[in-house]
Parts: C-alpha cells; structure tokens; sequence
C-alpha cells in the first residue's frame, strides 16, 4: 500500500467537495469519509479517505491515483477558494489497539485505524485476509475504470450518500439504487485450487465474472448473480458462491 496525503485548505473546502465527490462531505464533522470520485457516466475514476483536521481536509489516497484525481479536482476549482497542496504526512495502519490519535477507517471496523502523522506503512495485519473476508475491494484491483461503486460494495462501505444532492455521476448511481437489484456486482466465493487475479470466471464455458484478490481458499470475485447456477471455474479451480 502506497499512499499519498494532500492538504485540501480554505473556506470554500466543504462546499467544493460535496459538489464533486459521492459522499457526504459535511459528515467530516463526525470523523473520515470514504468517497469516489466519477465520471460523468457513472463510473469509478478514484477513491480516497477525507479526514478532517482542524481547517484542513486531509485526501488520503492511492499514490497511482494521486496525481490524476488532484489535476481533476484543480480542473472543477474555478473560482473557489480552495487551496490542494502535498502533505508532509504520511499515513499508519493498523487492526490491534489504535494509538493516540489514530482515527477509525470509515469503511469497515475490520479495517481497523489510520494514523497520520511521520509514520508510514502498517503494523503487519493480513489485509488481503481482511478483505476478502469483509469484500473489501482495492484499488487497481477489484477497483478499475469499468467499475460502477454500487456494484463494488460502497453502499454498505458507507462510500455514497443517496440524499447530499448532485455531483458528477451522481444521475446513473442514483438510477442503479432504484433499480430492483442489482444484477452483478463483487461478492465472496470458496476456491477450490488457485488461480490468480484477473481469471474469468465460467459456467458450462460461458463468461459470468472475474476472480480477484484470493485468500486462504477464498476470493473477492465479480460475478453476474443471474448466471451463477451449475458448476462454476476459474481456470482450473471450481469457485463455488459464499456471500455475505
């Protein structure tokens, strides 16, 4: 996990990123907030943690992310008067007893806390593990440019609020949670064998998903939820549904 901390300043912070960002940005005043970033047809550019601090609105985000998604956001500026600049921070996580000053990752208990501060790195937690067993997806894994947020989770990863009002991509997320249900989307599944991320997932040798992040004989997968009846497989491993 590499990480980047940027310094998001001003008096027009707030208003700035709830107009942008999938989340509620005025909920900063209880603690972190996990939000994406869109396109305008609805789907995943980036996803970041926002940490208050004082006047300042730390973006806690992937470090292959972090250069395009701060382009973005001085792109929609315009006349705000907002200031993003590099931190000097850098971020600590952990999943045993959070030290002075850790805030919880808003994301999932299991995710354990995240300090900010000269530290980097993590107290050495098996977050694949973690994730897998939460679905939990990451960034440039199960995370890419064909992803819509509600079929990766961020509804129940408290990532999107449905009442905050617009922002980019805001129309096609909104039409995904009134639809009935959702027909494909991440979900936990048992592996039998191994296969590596990235492996088509297959019924009777039609196409119905991808295998992702796998852990202790289990795996975060994509999958179409209306063609997993019979035998599944990924390559030579059989992937059998273990959901939520």
């Amino acid at each position: 996990m590499t990480r980047k901390i940027y310094e998001i300043t001003g008096p027009d912070r707030v208003h700035f990123l709830q107009g942008l960002v999938s989340n509620d940005v005025r909920r900063l005043t209880e603690g972190p907030v996990y939000a994406a970033l869109l396109t305008p047809q609805g789907k995943y550019l980036a996803d970041f943690l926002l940490v208050p601090q004082g006047e300042t609105i730390l973006l806690d985000i992937d470090a292959g992310l972090a250069e395009g998604v701060v382009k973005r956001l001085s792109m929609y500026r315009l006349r705000a008067d907002v200031t993003i600049a590099p931190s000097a921070l850098s971020v600590f996580r952990g999943t045993g007893p959070a030290p002075e000053g850790a805030v919880a990752d808003p994301r999932d208990p299991a995710l354990g806390w995240r300090l900010y501060g000269e530290k980097a790195g993590d107290d050495g937690s098996d977050w694949d593990a973690i994730r897998v067993e939460h679905v939990i997806p990451e960034t440039g894994i199960e995370l890419t440019p064909e992803t819509y947020i509600l079929e990766a989770g961020f509804e129940r990863l408290h990532g999107v609020d449905f009442r905050k009002g617009c922002y980019v991509g805001q129309e096609v997320t909104a039409r995904m949670k009134h639809k009935t249900e959702l027909r494909k989307g991440l979900t936990r599944v048992r592996l039998l064998g191994e296969a590596p991320a990235g492996t088509p997932i297959t019924a009777d040798g039609r196409p119905v998903g991808t295998l992702f992040t796998s852990s202790g004989g289990r795996a975060i997968a994509h999958l179409r939820f209306d063609r997993t009846e019979g035998p599944l497989r990924a390559g030579e491993a059989e992937v059998i549904p273990d959901p939520l």
